[in-house]
């Protein structure tokens, strides 16, 4: 039984290889089909392992608990010694240092983190090829010629397939790195300095209003020896200085008056019937790469109704761009225009482009008439934009892939969109696709009209606003970049980083050094640095050249060769002081930050705590500075332009006691002006007063003419007019006069008070008459008492009387009234004890206390003789140090 099954076992196998051969050979790697299920075991892998991770103890307080114990203990020992093994081939197999065990204890870690961070990076680099590879830009050193010179590169990738229906099917490659640079066969050199840019027009058809003068006379002006050394753009404008021309007519658009008086004819507002198109195989293609054939072509389009145009763009190796390839259909045939090589004849073509009779098609035309102005001088008058009409009508979307889906039943072909259109000669599948843009253009330009007039009821008010759309892109003018102090902030907020006075000053020196370069070099800013590098390398600032091409992947050519001069930028964006967020924000507006002084109190503003050499020192090459002005009514005059100054320096602190400094130019100014020059000061200034005179010569006659100023301010009480000094003595005579009326009223009414009073005190009886009666009558005690209250009585009345006869009329005289004294109090002479005396005595204050404590007299105190002397019964007056008692 055991022989049988193991042959049964044996054949199983066997049948199972016989059978699973033809699966092998498709496999990608053993128990896998294809990448898909790898990738799957991989990742599951991988979140297993990141669960698993993350299940341990974290680091800290139970990480030490759990290492207490052995077992614990020994499972992370084997199981890390197992990770270091598995990492250590890994890094092997990518030929790196692999020698991850075997490590010093006291500076292992460190060693080991940067060979796992110099893998990581190799196998992201060789990571990074192949992804490049396989999208199809080939990473390797041996050059890539186009189809013609060569057997094409077959790439499998996503991005390349023509449908999933098919996915064996493959296109070839048709990047190239070795493309010649066509800038070097222009005849006119391309004009990449920081000035405007001038047109290229020197021949105006189709004109209405001529063209002027300064464009007729542009060969006369190519012919001047004084221009040869500067820049086409730099000669126009010492041209346009020395002759005195308008720079509106420098700068303004050729075709404008053209253009604004351009009516559209009736048989365009029409609902037109749309003419089919031929299939593009049985359409005739021309590819016109000689003069001859321009010739031939402008007399064709001049013939024609309408024709349709597009062209293809390279913006990649080139500052400004390159115009590569021009497609125009009509009708009955398809052109395509090597513009590399007829660059400098493309100028013929105005004569069709700019006939208002012929309608020129376009779709997204905005670029494409910057591109002609920029390139060939060409302008386009009386054009037609289905992208406008597209927006009109309100399509899904407005793409040309859209529209050639929509009305024609045609998939465009995309993938070559941004191919490197400088590659000669051409593919077939480049040509083809170029030809593609512009082949159904017309048709779809018949049908957009029909539906356009359709959706508006018939009326052409919808399509009008299309026409007028479409000739305001034909308006639009080239504008080149143009390099300024602050261009860096525009694309600093475009990102929306914020940055640190140290970042963004290194920002701006990068910024600065690739524009430089590219217009110099001829190639665009993305690739001499690209934005996202050229911000990982302000934000990180590193101290060393490697440093910077660690933060560019891949490392742009020109930066590995300029390594060292951005190393120098970056070190001097690093030496700039970091100032606060505030300070900061004013720095984007172009201001220089202001150097960090040793003080450790120290301000931006102030200039008084830093040393001399700190301070800004205006010399002849820099820019000039405007001194501050602490009152805003202070005029300060300075030879300086204010356009051309940059910062202020003004004084910390003022003080009332500084002297003034005395100008040079005092010396020879005249007395009466020095004079005049002091009075102004004291008026605008108002601590001028307070300060020292400093070598002001003052004339003594002029203290003593009235006529002069400093008569008027030393003797200003005297100055006054003798209207003012009448006006005072008149005010004064007045107010005599009243102020003696007064007082004759108040002595009449004091003496009537008088008379009143010495009136009432005949019928009363005096104080010493009543005593008299009383004694004679030998009265009671309290009848007396009676009487004397009765007396009292009176008197008070009397004396109520007196001081009411007082407050209304006052006495001139004071009057004696006799003391009564039978209000007074007797018992003081019975004998009683006098009341304590009011001044302080300490040695009575204890008893003072004791009698206000207990009224009733003290009490005797029984337990005296069982307490201490020294404790007296009652409240303790530790304060007073009489009380103590003595012993």
């Amino acid at each position: 039984m055991k022989t049988s099954k193991k042959k049964e076992s044996t054949r199983r196998p066997q049948e199972n290889n016989a059978e699973g051969n033809n699966e092998e050979e498709s496999e990608l790697c053993p128990g896998f089909k294809d990448v898909d299920a790898f990738v799957k075991y991989g990742l599951g892998a991988v979140l297993s392992a990141t669960k698993a991770s993350a299940g341990l103890p974290q680091a800290g307080d139970d990480y030490d608990f759990y290492r207490s114990f052995p077992g614990f203990q020994e499972f992370c020992e084997s199981q890390g010694d197992k990770l270091l093994h598995c990492m250590s081939q890994i890094m092997q197999h990518h030929g790196c240092r692999s020698h991850i065990r075997d490590q010093n204890k006291l500076t292992g870690v460190e060693e080991r983190f940067d060979l796992v961070v110099d893998s990581n990076d190799v196998i992201l680099e060789r990571a990074g090829i192949l992804l490049d590879e396989a999208d199809g830009v080939n990473r390797s050193q041996n050059p890539v010629m186009p189809a013609g010179f060569q057997p094409p590169k077959i790439v499998v990738s996503s991005w390349n397939r023509k449908g999933s229906s098919s996915r064996s099917e493959t296109f070839r490659l048709l990047h190239a790195k070795n493309v010649a640079r066509p800038q070097l066969k222009f005849k006119e050199k391309v004009d990449n300095s920081n000035t405007p840019f001038v047109p290229k027009i020197f021949i105006k058809p189709n004109a209405v209003k001529p063209l002027p003068s300064y464009f007729s006379n542009k060969q006369i002006r190519k012919e001047r020896p004084e221009d040869l050394d500067v820049p086409a753009a730099l000669a126009d404008f010492i041209h346009q200085q020395r002759t005195q021309e308008h720079v509106e007519d420098m700068f303004a658009h050729p075709y404008q008056y053209e253009l604004d008086h351009l009516t559209v004819p009736e048989s365009l507002l029409s609902k037109p019937e749309p003419q089919m198109y031929k299939p593009m195989a049985e359409t005739k293609l021309s590819f016109i790469d000689s003069l001859d054939d321009l010739v031939t072509l402008n007399e064709k389009l001049c013939r024609l109704s309408e024709f349709a145009v597009d062209l293809e763009h390279h913006s990649y190796r080139s500052f400004l761009g390159l115009t590569c390839l021009m497609q125009i259909s009509t009708r009955e045939e398809d052109f395509i225009i090597d513009t590399l090589e007829l660059r400098s004849e493309m100028y013929i073509l105005n004569e069709a482009f700019t006939d208002p009779s012929i309608v020129k098609v376009f779709h997204g035309a905005d670029s494409d008439i910057e591109w002609l102005q920029r390139d060939f001088g060409l302008y386009v008058v009386n054009l037609f934009d289905t992208h406008q009409a597209s927006r009109a009508l309100n399509l899904a979307r407005h793409s040309l892939d859209h529209l050639l889906k929509q009305f024609c039943n045609v998939n465009s072909d995309k993938r070559y969109q941004l191919a490197d259109w400088r590659i000669r000669p051409l593919p077939e599948e480049m040509i083809e696709y170029a030809r593609a843009d512009t082949h159904y253009l017309l048709y779809i330009y018949d049908c957009m009209r029909a539906q356009l007039l359709e959706s508006n009821h018939g009326q052409p008010g919808l399509l009008q606003s299309v026409w007028n759309k479409s000739k305001d892109v034909s308006l639009k003018k080239y504008m080149k970049p143009i390099y300024t102090e602050e261009s860096y902030l525009e694309l600093q907020r475009k990102q929306k980083r914020s940055f640190n006075t140290q970042q963004l000053t290194t920002f701006r020196l990068l910024y600065a050094w690739r524009d430089k370069l590219a217009r110099q070099e001829d190639e665009s800013t993305g690739y001499v640095l690209p934005t996202h590098m050229m911000i990982k390398i302000s934000e990180e600032l590193p101290k060393e050249p490697q440093g910077i091409i660690a933060c560019c992947n891949p490392v742009p050519p020109l930066v590995r060769q300029q390594v060292n001069e951005l190393h120098l930028l970056v070190q001097q964006g690093r030496e700039m002081p970091l100032l606060k967020a505030e300070i900061a924000a004013q720095k984007k507006k172009g201001l220089t930050p202001i150097k960090k002084a040793e003080v450790t109190l120290f301000g931006p503003h102030d200039t008084s705590r830093g040393s001399e050499i700190d301070r800004p020192q205006d010399t002849a090459d820099e820019v000039p500075v405007k001194e501050g002005i602490l009152f805003s009514e202070e005029d300060h005059k300075m030879d300086v332009d204010e356009q051309k100054i940059s910062s202020l320096l003004a004084p910390a602190k003022i003080t009332l006691f500084q002297e003034m400094e005395t100008p040079a130019d005092q010396e020879s100014l005249s007395v009466a002006q020095t004079k005049a020059r002091r009075i102004i000061e004291s008026f605008e200034n108002p601590f001028r007063m307070y300060l020292p005179s400093t070598g002001v010569h003052v004339n003594k006659n002029a203290k003593f003419d009235p006529s002069s100023k400093i008569f008027e301010i030393s003797k200003r009480w005297k100055l006054q007019s003798i209207e003012q000094q009448q006006k005072e003595m008149e005010v004064k005579k007045k107010s005599t006069e009243e102020a003696k009326q007064q007082a004759k009223k108040l002595s009449e009414e004091r003496t009537k008070a008088k008379q009143s009073y010495q009136e009432s005190l005949r019928n009363i009886t005096t104080v010493r008459q009543q005593a008299a009666q009383s004694k004679d009558g030998a009265k009671k005690r309290a009848r007396e008492g009676s009487e004397v209250g009765e007396v009292t009585k009176q008197s008070k009345k009397l004396m109520k009387s007196t001081e009411k006869a007082q407050k209304t009329e006052p006495p001139a005289k004071e009057s004696f009234t006799p003391f009564d004294y039978a209000q007074s109090d007797l018992k003081v002479f019975d004998g009683s004890k006098a009341k304590d005396d009011t001044q302080f005595d300490p040695n009575r204050q204890a008893q003072g206390f004791r009698k206000k404590r207990f009224p009733q007299g003290p009490k005797n105190n029984s337990s005296a003789g069982n307490r201490s002397m020294s404790y007296l019964s009652g409240k303790s007056n530790r304060g007073f140090r009489h009380n103590w008692p003595k012993r």
